[in-house]
């Protein structure tokens, strides 16, 4: 088995974070085994599909060769990776995460994958509410199950409309909060009979018993469109997936 050892500390940058202390502590938790449960949990409860669903969220963002790009709530760097192979070498993406073990496993992968151009990925310790970055500065932006856990997504949504430049788009997918019954009831069955009894199995049942009501306290696509416009994106579009299980907003600066 391949040793990982964290890339040099100059990758990391810290800024104070301000976030519910609570999920943050839970995403610290379950950092020694996510990767492992993240690949199972997601590839039972889409049947292999999240790897296509993340690579519409990054084409959705039109990011090119040497764009500079931000992967917001990036965790383990799934989206981060998939910025990098669009951007390229010349190209710069950066992963930001409140945890900072989410960050080391990024860390660790970015170490150990023979993609050259990974090397243009820094992982920021930082806040979604208070983005240590300057106006305009971003080309495209990503976040990819983050914006549903966040304590103000108002603020959130405010400061990635500022730190995209104009023009730009920023994508962003989650669990859909359906207005269709039915799909509700199949979304709450797979989580209390899938992600539950997977996570049990890692000893992570009551870490992961959020999750439902994280969904039941998230916006509609529609809410997600109306509030993309509020903050000042030029226009903006929600799409669901799979059957209206997850969905992708995207909008633009």
């Amino acid at each position: 088995m391949a040793l990982c050892i964290p890339l040099p500390s100059y990758r990391f940058r810290h800024r104070p974070v301000r976030s519910s202390l609570e999920r943050q502590e839970l995403f610290g938790r379950i950092a020694p085994v996510y990767d492992n449960l993240k690949m199972q949990l997601n590839d039972l409860l889409s049947l292999g599909q999240h790897r296509i669903w993340k690579r519409m969220t990054v084409s959705w963002t039109r990011a090119k060769m040497g764009d500079c790009a931000l992967d917001l709530c990036c965790g383990s760097g799934d989206l981060a990776f998939l910025l990098s192979e669009k951007v390229g070498s010349n190209g710069k993406v950066t992963g930001l995460d409140f945890s900072k073990d989410q960050l080391s496993i990024a860390s660790c992968r970015q170490g150990l994958a023979p993609n050259a151009c990974y090397n243009n990925i820094e992982w920021v310790e930082g806040d979604a509410l208070e983005l240590p970055f300057s106006d305009g500065y971003f080309d495209a932006i990503t976040m990819g199950y983050g914006l549903r856990n966040v304590v103000d997504k108002e603020r959130a949504m405010q400061e990635m409309f500022r730190v995209l430049k104009p023009g730009s788009r920023v994508s962003v997918l989650d669990f859909n909060k359906s207005t269709q019954p039915f799909t509700n009831l199949i979304q709450e069955w797979m989580i209390d009979n899938v992600v539950v009894t997977v996570a049990t199995g890692y000893g992570l049942a009551k870490e992961y018993e959020y999750l439902k009501s994280s969904i039941k306290e998230f916006l509609t696509g529609k809410e997600l469109e109306r509030l993309a416009l509020q903050v000042g994106f030029s226009n903006a579009r929600h799409y669901e997936i799979s059957g209206g299980l997850m969905g992708n907003l995207v909008a633009t600066r």
